[in-house]
């Protein structure tokens, strides 16, 4: 899942799955799929995404996205839809090994590997893995190349396949990488770039975080302290998600 709800043609239930988990309010937009995701595949995936979100944005929550990614991987029943399952499964592990809670970044790439397996290139659901994939080459081998590498691959598809959302996530992640190599122009270009699709997407709980990166790569002080600040605000208007980003800003912890 990635940028479900954000289309004007997206049927009301998503609008309002989209406009709670937008504003962090993953519970809520989760208790909306329930009825639907008893017997329906996809909205099993969907609702098992969103409480995998939560964990990550809050270290809270475990419980129930393991309970619901079960559920979800017991009505899968076709490639395209075991594949996007054991992508769901290697992020909820990923995401549990990046926070400290307990190291399963072994069960995160044997995951990841098998939703390879299944969505071949130019599937649906492909480019969101290939984005998973350079997040675990990134933070969790220190492999920056291999890193690079899929989250071009995971670019293309999100442009290819018009992802907004995911875009807004590989544009940041490229950037971030560029910043690390002392590359200021391309990272400023692309947080801007992540900045812009968040705050028109109206992806609120994605936008302090767009925020911070944008003012890490600012070389005006003035400028850098403005975002910071505006970032600050956004964090504190959540309820301090995503929890990760306290460290980033001291005046708001």
């Amino acid at each position: 899942m990635s940028g479900s709800g954000t289309t004007a043609a997206d049927d009301p239930l998503q609008t309002a799955v989209w406009r709670l988990r937008s504003r962090a309010c993953w519970t809520d937009a989760a208790a909306l799929l329930e009825r639907l995701a008893a017997t329906d595949a996809r909205a099993a995936l969907q609702r098992a995404a969103l409480l995998g979100e939560r964990c990550l944005y809050t270290e809270q929550g475990w419980a129930a996205a393991e309970d619901a990614l079960r559920a979800a991987e017991a009505l899968a029943h076709d490639d395209g839809e075991r594949g996007a399952a054991a992508c769901e499964r290697g992020q909820l592990a990923y995401s549990a090994t990046l926070l400290g809670v307990r190291d399963r970044a072994d069960e995160a790439r044997s995951a990841l590997g098998r939703a390879a397996a299944l969505l071949p290139p130019g599937a649906p659901g492909r480019a969101l893995l290939d984005f998973r994939r350079g997040l675990m080459a990134e933070n969790l081998s220190d492999s920056p190349q291999a890193a690079r590498a899929a989250y071009r691959r995971a670019h293309a598809g999100a442009t290819a396949h018009p992802d907004p959302l995911l875009l807004s996530f590989t544009w940041r992640h490229l950037a971030g990488l560029a910043l690390r190599d002392g590359e200021l122009a391309e990272a400023r270009h692309g947080f801007a770039e992540s900045l812009r699709i968040r705050e028109e997407l109206g992806y609120l709980v994605g936008t302090a975080p767009a925020l911070a990166s944008l003012a890490e790569a600012e070389p005006d002080p003035e400028e850098a302290a403005r975002l910071r600040t505006e970032a600050s605000r956004l964090f504190r208007l959540l309820g301090g998600v995503p929890t990760w980003l306290a460290e980033h800003l001291p005046t708001a912890a």
